[in-house]
């Protein structure tokens, strides 16, 4: 019998040691470990299952973040004045142009919204790019949202070009241009204030990507710490080894 399960083995190690030779890429030693337990995920099985927790995340993410009011009404994403024009807005508001001030946030959030509609493909596509030795780490960090991290330090400067376009024909799509502008003349109208013009664009991108990583670590603490969210069987296999081995 134990003879059996060494020759069934054969074949995996043999894989992973051609993997290591060649790209003299190191698999960890727990991982490798992984090919002679029945009751610990394989290298694969590891891989497949952050990558599947990863984009379970990212698609519940974008789908509550692309429904009409997903971040205009979730306090932790709401995209607000920029810092810079907070000074701007209050001063609006004082001299009773709350409406435009209210356009500016309203169709900040539009612009958000309707962009994050166009961000599943571009995230999964990142995903998919994730090795063996990015899985395996991700899995034993003890860092709740190390999934997160690592998809935002890797995914963020190519999001971020292909994002851009989209962030902009969607201000101009909902207006946001337009309301940022009269917001900006009524308040260099008045006197003595320092005049400002943040760029909009660049402004709305960063926050709309802010607000899908934030509910992906929203998704990802969930699959950690709780059991009953891990959907399917892989999930619960890998996670569950990640659970005994913190």
């Amino acid at each position: 019998m134990k003879f059996r399960k060494c020759i069934a083995l054969i074949p995996i190690f043999t894989v992973l040691v051609a993997l290591n030779a060649k790209s003299q890429f190191k698999i960890p030693s727990i991982i490798k470990q992984a090919t002679s337990s029945g009751n610990t995920p394989s290298s694969a099985e590891i891989t497949s299952g952050i990558k599947e927790a990863l984009e379970s995340g990212v698609t519940a993410g974008t789908k509550r973040l692309s429904a009409i009011d997903g971040f205009l009404n979730n306090m932790a994403v709401k995209i607000v004045f920029p810092s810079e024009a907070q000074k701007m807005e209050k001063t609006l508001r004082g001299l009773g142009f709350n409406r435009q001030c209210d356009d500016v946030i309203l169709s900040l959030n539009r612009a958000a919204e309707d962009a994050s509609k166009e961000a599943l493909p571009i995230f999964v596509s990142a995903i998919k790019n994730m090795s063996l030795n990015d899985a395996s780490n991700i899995l034993l960090a003890k860092e709740k949202d190390a999934a997160t991290h690592y998809f935002k330090q890797a995914t963020t400067n190519p999001l971020k070009e292909k994002f851009k376009p989209i962030i902009r024909n969607s201000l101009e799509k909902v207006g946001a241009t337009k309301h940022w502008s009269n917001a900006i003349t009524q308040y260099n109208k008045v006197p003595l204030v320092t005049k400002i013009n943040p760029d909009l664009t660049e402004y709305a991108l960063q926050k709309a990507l802010d607000g899908l990583f934030y509910e992906t670590a929203q998704e990802e603490l969930k699959i950690r710490n709780n059991a009953n969210a891990r959907g399917t069987a892989l999930l619960q296999k890998v996670f569950a080894y990640a659970d005994k081995n913190k």
